[in-house]
């Protein structure tokens, strides 16, 4: 019953290996951004180049391998099922658009027609598929392509910058972006310190849920049994207690906060900006310059 944390999603765990460790958090989160914004308007290669590199990323990471494996499949299951949904899925077909003028009127006019074939590489070429009431062609594969990788790289990028990352390093760099807010008269360092208490929450959540699942797993509740009222009413009933736990905890969070003074620290209190130096700022060079070539690539091979 303790598969929540063999499976880490969203939490840091603590250790010594691996260099993503040693990477700055700043670009840590400029990274992710990259995973999660280059794919906007890119097309299937630039997605597929996008997975595997994140992969390698994670396998050359030197990261313990019970750390991200169950969660790396865990997130490819459910991305290619999701794209195999969106594949098999009917697709809106797109008129076929003509010339009003007759081709003979317009010499110099090169007229592209759109091809609908699901593969074409020179003169080999695969139409669509049938398969009973599926139809799979060029738009509903790109549309499976285009949803699975994009899964995989929203949730993936952003699970391995927390699993390598404590949450007051996350809360030093949010807090390091937006300094020029404070310019405004906006709250950061309260904002900042509410975000620091909810990602320290997190855990706190995932463990009532998975007591609540073994309460109901040592109880041996059959569902079939009970019906779909008594079903649809012992679910209202864990969310009930679920809420009721987890506020319990916020106060219980909260009387331990006013009793230490209710202090607000700075995020620098946390994590003090040091002098980087020998491998570590060599390390930190080598990842600004790959991503400022990633950026490159992406405008010249990413675009539809």
């Amino acid at each position: 019953m303790d598969w929540l944390r063999k499976i880490p999603v969203g939490q840091y765990v603590a250790g010594n290996t691996g260099w993503l460790r040693n990477l700055d958090p700043r670009l840590k989160m400029a990274w992710v951004v990259m995973f999660l914004l280059t794919p906007v308007l890119a097309g299937p290669t630039w997605r597929v180049g996008l997975v595997g590199a994140l992969l390698l990323l994670t396998l050359f990471s030197w990261l313990p391998l019970r750390v991200w494996w169950r969660s790396c499949c865990l997130v490819l299951v459910l991305a290619l099922c999701v794209g195999v949904l969106a594949i098999l899925l009917p697709t809106g077909e797109t008129p076929a658009t003509f010339s009003v003028r007759p081709p003979q009127e317009l010499p110099n006019t090169l007229i592209l027609a759109p091809s609908w074939n699901l593969l074409e590489f020179g003169p080999f070429h695969v139409g669509s598929i049938v398969l009973g009431p599926f139809v799979i062609n060029r738009r509903s594969a790109e549309l499976g392509l285009n949803t699975s990788t994009l899964i995989f790289t929203v949730i993936h990028s952003v699970n391995l910058m927390l699993l390598t990352t404590p949450s007051e390093d996350l809360v030093w760099t949010l807090r390091w972006l937006m300094a020029p807010l404070s310019w405004l008269g906006l709250p950061v360092e309260r904002i900042s310190f509410q975000l620091l208490l909810s990602l320290r929450f997190l855990p706190l959540v995932q463990e009532e849920f998975q007591n609540l699942l073994r309460s109901l797993a040592s109880r041996a509740i059959n569902m079939r049994r009970l019906g779909l009222k008594a079903t649809l009413s012992l679910v209202i009933s864990v969310a009930e207690r679920l809420l009721a736990n987890i506020l319990l905890r916020a106060e219980q969070g909260a009387d331990a906060l006013l009793a230490r003074g209710g202090l607000l620290l700075p995020s620098e209190h946390f994590r003090p900006i040091t002098t980087l130096r020998g491998r570590v700022s060599v390390l930190n060079l080598g990842s600004s310059f790959l991503l400022l070539l990633v950026l490159g690539l992406r405008g010249k091979y990413g675009a539809l």
